[in-house]
């Protein structure tokens, strides 16, 4: 077979046994890395080590990895307008978190014959929603649906940006109350000096009248 070191050093074509030999001085293993090659090619490594950063190089290119799903958003050509602005709301969310959304228009009965009511109901969505969403697939009908495609202009975030956000906030408000409770003990530790002044002030006053009084009726 032909080895490689594990340095990648080639050390030619020599007998299985004498590989496996060379692999044990060094505490390494002796792993078939191209068994279709005439003669097979085998390589000395810590094989242990490799698996180890092959599932780390894995684990990192998953972190990386950015999936965008597709949420659904159902109304009716008919939707009033508390429901469509609640909807609304919510594609409004799904695009700013970078996720996809499909927007459905179902008709029921007769309604199937107003298709300009549905296609009128998803223009104005798209003009409601601004720069925020681009139509990715135009309106076209399935039946008795309309179906639209809306793609966010803004990037995905990933989970550690997601969790950095409350986690931030969360710490600008800590930091708030711990300014207003600093400044109330500030304002208290005021009043109470004032308060103790003038009582020490009455006091002083008071023993003065006294001596006064006590020097006349001698």
């Amino acid at each position: 077979m032909r080895v490689i070191a594990d340095d990648g050093s080639q050390l030619g074509i020599i007998p299985t046994s004498e590989a496996l030999r060379l692999a044990q001085e060094k505490g390494l293993d002796l792993v078939e890395v191209a068994a279709a090659a005439d003669p097979p090619v085998c390589r000395i490594m810590d094989l242990g080590k490799f698996k180890y950063q092959q599932q780390k190089k894995l684990q990192e290119a998953r972190k990386k990895a950015t999936v965008i799903l597709v949420k659904e958003i159902k109304v009716r050509p008919k939707t009033d307008e508390h429901d469509y602005q609640t909807k609304l709301k919510h594609i409004r969310r799904f695009l700013e978190e970078g996720d996809r959304c499909k927007v459905a228009v179902f008709f029921r009965g007769r309604e199937v014959v107003h298709k300009d009511r549905g296609a009128k109901m998803l223009a104005r969505i798209v003009v409601d929603l601004g720069d925020l969403a681009k139509v990715e697939q135009e309106p076209r009908f399935e039946g008795r649906i309309m179906n639209m495609m809306l793609a966010p202009t803004v990037k995905k975030r990933d989970a550690s940006e997601r969790e950095a956000a409350p986690a931030a906030k969360k710490k600008d408000a800590s930091e708030r109350e711990a300014g207003q409770a600093v400044k109330k003990q500030s304002v208290t530790g005021s009043n109470a000096g004032g308060n103790a002044e003038a009582t020490a002030g009455g006091t002083a006053g008071s023993d003065a009248s006294l001596d006064v009084k006590e020097q006349s009726g001698a």
